[in-house]
């Protein structure tokens, strides 16, 4: 049996370990290598890449891909994306989604994974039908977690749904790491029984289970699997990719893998890890293993920027109380899946609620666009005082939220037309207004030559 190796080093690897900080320079280098290993598909763009790129790197995503679509021909591309919320925080109107989804298909993305933070699949099926229409492979996600009221039978119904909508292949995605090879097992085995669509899984080494899961959940029929190159894999990244390949080797699976490669991309990343570990981006916290996300279910970039962000703060102390705090909001929330952007929302909350001292003394406004309903159908109960201190009398929203939100793609094309010059950059705009806009207009200026760089390169 094949077992398909999707390597995680350009997009989840380094967003869970180094908060997305590598920029194209990093790893431009090696891209063919990369394309010559075997790998099934590279994950390479979304997630929180398309953000990071513009926000802390200067550099246009769009073009990221296209640079990397260039070199790399071999291996399917792979992108991450949040359903109707695409690579930002708020659901988008339909028209946004499609065109995103076509353009990211266009300028070099085979594979969308399509994922709802609440599975909620109403969130995901503009994407999936314009991934499919676009001639792209719709992968379509399971988002795992733990609670009283998630169970293998809400997860099985879920798969269902996914294949009636007509998915290439299903993901199921433990983004905290806490799925146990048992579970994966009886999950995997459960799916198989009703739908013939290729299942992957992605988890991550975070609780030290990682590597267990997912030999359980070969055995149980799974497809594929997310790893990364191992200089820059466990603690919040995925397994190594070397010892997945070895270990499924020696049980009998093919993984199509070249070793030999394998060894000279991890000893390309080596001196790329030291360098982040010594400016103090790659905090050694996230490299161990923290059993403790068994309770808390914090995924590995949520806990990077957590750390991150206290430390901006001067409350890095207080991090086993936003720890403690979060599954406390968790609930308070009907046990949303703790996933981008609801791990951002949970644990933004959590924080300030931790360092004001006093619980939803400030509710934040993403917090109350949840309860709202404009995020999806919750998975439980909200709590009845936070509902009642954020809504008052009003009722949430019942429906699809992105059927109230007016096409707007058109518009705002025309309203930008003197600094965004392709449907590209409008949509970075759209996505992330004052960021985008500051670099599409900085963008164009002269730059200064790094001599160095360019005969190094040369």
């Amino acid at each position: 049996m094949k077992v398909n190796i999707t390597e995680t080093v350009l997009r989840d690897g380094q967003q869970s370990l180094v908060a997305t900080r590598m920029n194209s320079e990093d790893f431009e280098s090696i891209l063919e290598k990369m394309d010559q290993a075997g790998f099934y598909s590279i994950e390479c763009w979304g997630g929180a890449t398309f953000d990071s790129c513009l926000r802390f790197l200067n550099e246009d995503p769009w073009e990221r891909l296209r640079k990397i679509k260039s070199k790399v021909k071999n291996s399917k591309l792979q992108m991450l994306l949040r359903g109707q919320n695409l690579l930002g925080y708020k659901h988008y109107p339909d028209d946004v989604v499609r065109k995103f989804v076509k353009l990211s298909i266009k300028n070099g993305i085979d594979i969308i994974r399509i994922f709802d933070a609440l599975n909620d699949f109403r969130n995901i099926e503009v994407a999936v039908d314009e991934t499919l229409k676009c001639g792209g492979h719709a992968q379509g996600c399971i988002v795992y977690t733990t609670s009283p009221i998630h169970n293998i039978e809400k997860y099985v119904e879920l798969g269902k749904q996914l294949d009636n909508m007509g998915v290439n292949s299903i993901c199921i995605k433990d983004m905290a790491g806490i799925m146990g090879p048992q579970e994966a097992y009886d999950l995997v085995k459960a799916l198989k029984e009703v739908t013939k669509k290729p299942i992957i899984l992605h988890t991550h080494s975070t609780t030290g289970l990682g590597p267990m899961t997912y030999i359980k959940a070969v055995e149980a029929g799974c497809d594929g699997i997310d790893t990364a190159i191992s200089s820059l894999s466990g603690g919040t990244a995925q397994p190594a990719t070397e010892s997945m390949n070895y270990a499924l080797k020696q049980m009998g699976y093919e993984t199509g893998l070249d070793e030999k490669l394998l060894k000279n991309i991890n000893d390309f990343f080596k001196p790329i890890k030291a360098k982040f570990i010594e400016s103090g981006l790659l905090n050694p916290v996230v490299l161990g293993t923290e059993t403790d996300a068994l309770v808390y279910q914090i995924p590995g970039g949520m806990l990077s920027n957590l750390i991150n962000q206290l430390k901006q703060q001067n409350a890095l102390d207080k991090l086993e109380e936003v720890l403690a705090e979060t599954p406390r909001v968790r609930k308070d929330l009907g046990y949303p899946p703790l996933v981008t952007p609801m791990s951002q929302m949970v644990g933004v909350q959590a924080t300030v609620n931790v360092l004001m001292g006093e619980r939803y003394k400030n509710v934040s406004k993403e917090v109350k666009a949840y309860i709202k309903g404009e995020y999806g159908k919750t998975p439980g109960e909200i709590d009845d005082e936070l509902m009642k201190k954020v809504l008052g009398d009003e009722k949430p929203i019942a429906g699809r939220f992105a059927e109230t939100l007016p096409l707007e793609f058109d518009k705002i094309k025309e309203e930008v037309k003197d600094f965004a010059k392709t449907d590209e950059d409008v949509l970075s705009y759209i996505l992330f207004p004052q960021i985008a806009e500051k670099y599409l207009k900085e963008k164009d200026r002269p730059k200064t030559i790094k001599v160095s760089y360019s005969i190094r390169k040369a």
